[in-house]
């Protein structure tokens, strides 16, 4: 059985120069699900992630983890308390091996104890990571960075992970892999925030879904409900 809200949003804010990216968006993720947000390009989804996780701050509303509200926290006390994210673009640190980057994902005080152990489940769920692992990361093609990006959010050793577009850039081979280790992710035992353009395979991979427009929460339902909502069908699944 699925767990009390392990992330609960409520009322969420977020301007940019007196203009309103999120207008008091609420959702609830209970420990164990893969949930979904989903929207056009500009609907306010990556002010949502950024804001969970500190970088951007919040102009209204409440964020709790565990219970406890972090809004307002450094972003790094928010990974502390079991929060990593998956960023668009893979942010990695070129100069640095393969290695190199997951060892720093796994430096948080959470993660340090079983960081070895983690390093070792990241290479079994990525071979091609293992077989990189001292090359440099800059020099690895964008399905790799993207495969150690998400690598390094998995030796955070978190309770939720938050993927912002991880299919962004990817050719539709390497979007299903990448699909594919989110549903993996989940079966795992990690609770999976997914945040995407993709509306019919975010929609097929999760059991709830949000559809995010202009900043604000429109429809909300299980995911088999929204896939046969008339207006998804229309405005994103081109039927």
């Amino acid at each position: 059985m699925l767990d009390a809200a392990l992330l609960s949003i409520d009322g969420l804010c977020v301007a940019y120069d007196g203009s309103n990216a999120l207008n008091g968006v609420s959702l609830q993720i209970r420990r164990g699900e893969l949930i979904c947000v989903v929207g056009a390009n500009g609907a306010g989804k990556t002010s949502l992630i950024r804001s969970i996780s500190g970088i951007v701050p919040s102009s209204g509303g409440v964020v709790k983890m565990n219970g406890v509200d972090i809004a307002g926290m450094p972003p790094w006390e928010i990974c502390e308390r079991g929060i990593a994210q998956v960023a668009e673009g893979r942010q990695i640190f070129g100069g640095l091996s393969v290695e190199h980057n997951l060892l720093l994902g796994g430096s948080l005080k959470r993660a340090k104890a079983t960081r070895l152990e983690t390093l070792e489940f990241v290479y079994r769920l990525f071979e091609r990571l293992r077989e990189r692992r001292r090359q440099l990361a800059g020099t690895l093609s964008g399905g790799e960075q993207q495969m150690l990006a998400i690598g390094r959010a998995i030796m955070a050793n978190p309770d939720i992970v938050m993927f912002d577009e991880p299919s962004i850039g990817l050719s539709p081979a390497l979007t299903d892999v990448m699909f594919g280790v989110v549903k993996r992710l989940h079966e795992e035992g990690i609770t999976v925030l997914l945040v995407e353009q993709n509306v019919a395979k975010s929609l097929a991979l999760s059991s709830r879904g949000y559809v995010l427009e202009n900043g604000s929460i429109v429809l909300q339902g299980s995911s088999s409900e929204l896939l046969s909502n008339t207006e998804i069908q229309r405005a994103y699944l081109g039927m």
